[in-house]
């Protein structure tokens, strides 16, 4: 009778190889449950499933704004790789994964310097997607705003695209011109 040897490592190479067997077996893995992948993720936008993408405030920037009455916010926009080579090639309409992120603040005057405005506390951060045929039937954009890291109801995102068709359908729904 021959004695096989084995080693720690080529057991655990063993054990992982049957356990993706078997799980990779429809009828030998766990009952999927279909409760849990029908739950929505709490950090996505209701309507579009947008969230807030990591690494965002290292993107390039795109434009500042002052939003007079009734908001009273300092914003700026910053642009994904994909969204920033477009506007500087002027491109439109913007190709398929450009991402542009507002971010929006009340505002006060400076205590350094009387004619200036600076940022007081964070209100928003707005998020557009671009994904034509996910969001064909809103421009090809997909929207998230943003309130402490979570997404605002319903109802809020319910007027995002017909804000945007209203005003910059012929700029391909995006409002943010790139400063230059």
């Amino acid at each position: 009778m021959k004695t096989t040897r084995f080693t720690l490592a080529s057991l655990a190479s063993l054990a992982l190889a049957a356990s993706a067997a078997l799980l990779a077996h429809p009828a030998l893995s766990a009952p999927s449950d279909n409760k849990a992948a029908a739950r929505p993720d709490p950090n996505a936008s209701p309507i579009y499933g947008v969230t807030i993408p990591k690494g965002y405030r290292q993107w390039e920037f795109v434009a500042p704004a002052l939003e007079k009455e009734p908001l009273n916010e300092l914003r700026t926009v910053v642009g994904n790789k994909i969204a920033m080579d477009a506007y500087k090639k002027g491109k439109l309409p913007f190709p398929d994964g450009s991402i542009l992120v507002k971010l929006a603040y009340k505002y006060t005057q400076s205590p350094d310097f009387e004619s200036a405005l600076v940022p007081d506390h964070a209100t928003t951060v707005q998020v557009m997607v671009k994904d034509s045929k996910k969001y064909a039937a809103s421009g090809g954009w997909g929207y998230g705003r943003f309130i402490n890291g979570k997404p605002v109801d319903e109802a809020q995102h319910q007027t995002c695209f017909a804000c945007h068709a209203a005003r910059v359908k012929d700029r391909d729904y995006v409002f943010t011109r790139l400063v230059p």
